[in-house]
């Protein structure tokens, strides 16, 4: 096959342009504690605000400069990391923070312990081109090795032969959490965005609320999300009721809350390319600052002017370019509660990531995955 005629990486079975180029059976689960939910968190709620919301702004940039948090994920992983290969891709760990202090402890369920969670976690994979993406979720529950790593404070924490993934970031933080992602997939992450419950839920306030569509009526006590099948346009609280639901879906395990993660992301990325029919300076300039306080970021992206060229590359990925898959894992035979990776499929997964390619149908056949999907409607 000739250069000109190798297909644009992509959706499955997506023909794409062509261009140069250089489910195991479902167990219902074990009812955990309210504490430490899920949060949705995705790139383009904040970033693609930021192109928006910088127009016109000008002398505004330095205000909301900062607002911006950041941390210095290269100082602190320093040089053993994953090669750093250049060819047009682009990988971002998207994480949701849950930290039990201030207004997330009311929103959260928990104690003001002043500790964070990271319940939520997604590798981006913005192709060559930035026309489509991959998005890979990564189930908190699911028992992986983790590295010995060097936080953003120079402590150092030993590694673990088996923990929970989001155990993680709770150990050392967000460079942690960057360095188990490296050390499972073999790929070096470029870029790091996290997101907390509050934000979340102001941001989508912000945005007017995101319409949805459930196929079937959802009612879950624990994340106080009351829905009848239907058409709806969610409040933030609504919203963040949905993204964190469990009992209400599926086989009541966190693989059923990532599917209604991932059809709410396409929702989300509707709702934020429509912004543009807005003109008023005072709207967008309170949603780029809710935006910028909403989000952490690593040292590169840790300015406005930066953030907005970052998501000036997202701005052109289509919902219907995002393939959006879990994961490939397999319940715990010894404990329900937990998921282990199945290997050999995820190889499949990270190769086709290294190699800027589409996701094989094939990495996600016969893989655990919540008996969610559908609930919401594409």
């Amino acid at each position: 096959m000739s250069a000109e005629s190798i297909p644009e990486p992509g959706i499955p079975d997506d023909s794409g342009t062509t261009v140069p180029r250089h489910r195991a059976t479902g167990r219902r689960r074990k009812p955990r504690s309210r504490r430490h939910k899920a949060l949705l968190v995705t790139a383009w709620s904040a970033a693609g605000v930021l192109v928006l919301g910088g127009t016109g702004l000008g002398y505004m940039y330095f205000s909301l400069n900062d607002n911006i948090k950041s941390v210095d994920i290269n100082q602190a992983l320093g040089t053993d990391r994953p090669l750093d290969v250049d060819n047009g891709s682009q990988d971002i760990l998207v994480l949701g923070s849950d930290t039990r202090s201030g207004s997330n402890k009311k929103l959260g369920g928990g104690i003001d312990d002043g500790s964070a969670r990271s319940d939520t976690a997604m590798i981006v994979h913005v192709y060559e081109g930035h026309k489509k993406a991959s998005v890979v979720s990564i189930p908190r529950d699911t028992l992986v090795p983790r590295p010995e790593c060097t936080d953003s404070q120079g402590v150092r924490h030993d590694a673990a032969s088996l923990a929970m993934f989001n155990s993680a970031y709770s150990t050392g933080g967000a460079a942690c959490a960057v360095k188990t992602v490296e050390s499972m997939t073999g790929i070096r992450m470029d870029h790091y965005l996290e997101v907390d419950f509050s934000g979340f839920q102001k941001l989508i306030d912000e945005l007017g609320g995101v319409e949805v569509t459930t196929t079937k009526s959802i009612t879950d006590k624990e994340s106080h999300l009351d829905l009848e099948a239907g058409t709806h346009q969610l409040t933030g609280k609504q919203a963040l009721g949905l993204v964190r639901t469990r009992h209400g879906v599926g086989d009541g395990s966190d693989l059923g809350r990532i599917q209604l993660q991932q059809a709410f992301i396409k929702a989300l990325v509707n709702q934020v390319k429509d912004i543009g029919v807005l003109t008023s300076p005072t709207k967008l300039y309170d949603l780029a600052d809710t935006a910028t306080k909403t989000v952490t970021t690593d040292s590169d992206l840790d300015s406005v002017k930066d953030l907005a060229s970052f998501a000036g590359g997202l701005k052109g990925i289509s919902s219907s370019k995002m393939n959006m898959v879990t994961m490939p894992v397999q319940y715990d035979p010894a404990d329900a509660n937990r998921v282990l990776l199945q290997k050999t499929k995820a190889e499949l997964v990270w190769d086709a990531l290294k190699n800027d390619r589409a996701i094989p149908k094939s990495a996600t056949e016969k893989t655990a995955s919540g008996d969610a999907k559908g609930v919401i409607a594409s």
